[in-house]
């Protein structure tokens, strides 16, 4: 049995995100913008597992935001992707992205399960209760207007799994969404459970990430406001006897220099797909709370550039020093995105990573030393 990363709470935790969606998280129009075929999928996601990176999280979109490009246009699907990382590797954690209204609590159980199985307790779920409505109308779904309606209907989802996770019999629920009769699950999570991710900006919502989820998502735009929402989340969470890591989400341009850096910034913005950066922002204005609203008409560009994450953009020194000032602020690890993964990520897997053992956020040993270790031991 392989120990999830994710149920550790040790280190600043690193993931890379939505490479399974088209163009990852950059709104570009560039010729080299990111492809995100299985055979790029599975080329990433080797390397992550030999760098000892943590996990892997994608995105579940139904529908693409238009534009020239129709970003997110082409997704895979998350739980047949992450099944198949999860063959493919040996110390990751790969999450599968799950919409509750769009996924039935039994069927998701099993497949959860199932996923674990193959990875041998690698698996982990982000839920999303819901929030862009051109999705809900292209699954024939209305989008609830009020949190209260979304996240009661997600907390007795959730309810549901859990249940089915730790009960060894049959059982009946009648709840106020779900008329269950005689069901089961079987099999279970290898653990007893996966890591839950949310990410949620209402009061509601972060009432159910910390109520349920092992590591929340809020972005990083002002790191002094981020110390002390931390603060407020992690406190909120203790009020409930949990212990909850928040998370956050970077843009990585990483060169040998600076001026490399930011002549490539300037490249990617030159290229951005203007259109459909204006309906992301849009539908969030509109429909969502994950970013702060006051202050998401500052981050047009941050939007295109990295959908709003933490920008880091420099040498390999400066981005190790950018993600080691998110850890000092207080948050327990970031995802990562790239113009092109495959392409950017060996240099940061070859000197950021280093640097950031040397400051002791994270580990030196990569996954393949780590496996090397474990052997020579038996």
């Amino acid at each position: 049995m392989t120990t999830n990363k994710m149920l550790q709470k040790e280190g600043f935790k690193l993931g890379t995100f939505s490479s399974n969606c088209s163009s990852g998280m950059t709104v570009s129009k560039l010729s080299e913008r990111w492809d995100n075929s299985w055979e790029n999928n599975l080329a990433l996601g080797k390397m992550l597992d030999e760098a000892g990176i943590d996990f892997m999280l994608p995105i579940a979109r139904w529908i693409g935001y238009g534009g020239e490009t129709d970003f997110h246009g082409g997704v895979l699907e998350t739980v047949t992707w992450a099944t198949a990382l999860l063959a493919n590797t040996k110390n990751l954690t790969v999450f599968a992205t799950i919409h509750t209204a769009a996924n039935h609590p039994v069927v998701v159980a099993k497949q959860i399960a199932t996923m674990d199985q193959v990875g041998q307790g690698r698996a982990g779920l982000n839920i999303v209760a819901g929030w862009n409505k051109p999705e809900y109308e292209a699954l024939g779904l209305s989008l609830p207007d009020d949190h209260e309606t979304r996240y009661g209907y997600a907390q007795e989802w959730y309810d549901i799994i859990k249940k089915l996770w730790r009960s060894k019999e049959h059982f009946d629920w009648n709840g106020e969404n779900f008329s269950l009769k005689g069901v089961k699950g079987d099999p279970w999570p290898v653990n007893g459970e996966v890591p839950i991710l949310n990410a949620a900006g209402s009061g509601l919502g972060r009432e159910f990430a910390t109520q349920n989820a092992n590591y929340l998502f809020t972005p990083a735009i002002d790191l002094e406001r981020s110390r002390s929402e931390i603060k407020e989340l992690k406190d909120k969470a203790r009020g409930k006897a949990r212990d909850v890591g928040v998370l956050t989400f970077s843009h990585v341009i990483c060169r040998e220099t600076e001026a490399e850096a930011q002549e490539y910034r300037d490249y990617v913005m030159e290229n951005i797909d203007w259109d459909a950066t204006d309906n992301l922002v849009r539908l969030q204005f509109a429909h969502a709370q994950s970013f702060p609203h006051d202050l998401l008409a500052q981050i047009r560009d941050s939007m295109a550039l990295g959908h709003g994450g933490f920008p880091l953009v420099g040498t390999p020194e400066q981005v190790a020093q950018g993600l080691i000032t998110l850890h000092e602020t207080g948050f327990a690890g970031t995802t990562l995105s790239f113009v092109d993964y495959v392409k950017e990520f060996p240099l940061f897997r070859d000197e950021v990573l280093p640097r950031l053992a040397e400051a002791g956020i994270r580990d030196h040993e990569t996954g393949a030393s780590r496996e090397a270790a474990l052997v020579g031991a038996i």
